[in-house]
């Protein structure tokens, strides 16, 4: 499933707004889906001495970066 492992984040349905509705009361242009930008990336966790292949947004990758890989696996309930 398209969802990040850490930040639970997933698509999103989104409208259009052309500019032709402004000048009309009625132009429907419909609805897109939104991905999430997702990344399958191994990490190594070396307090574990193990890797983990998840598929994490960038929000996710940075969030790794920033709080370590251990601390941020275990507080998402994947270790």
């Amino acid at each position: 499933m398209k969802v990040c492992a850490i930040t639970k984040k997933s698509s999103q349905i989104s409208g259009s707004y052309s500019n032709r509705t402004r000048a009309t009361q009625f132009n429907p242009c419909g609805n897109s889906r939104k991905f999430a930008n997702l990344q399958k990336k191994k990490i190594f966790v070396p307090e574990l001495n193990k890797s983990f292949t998840l598929n994490i947004s960038a929000r996710g990758i940075k969030t790794i970066q920033k709080n370590g890989a251990y601390a941020t696996l275990k507080k998402a309930k994947i270790i």
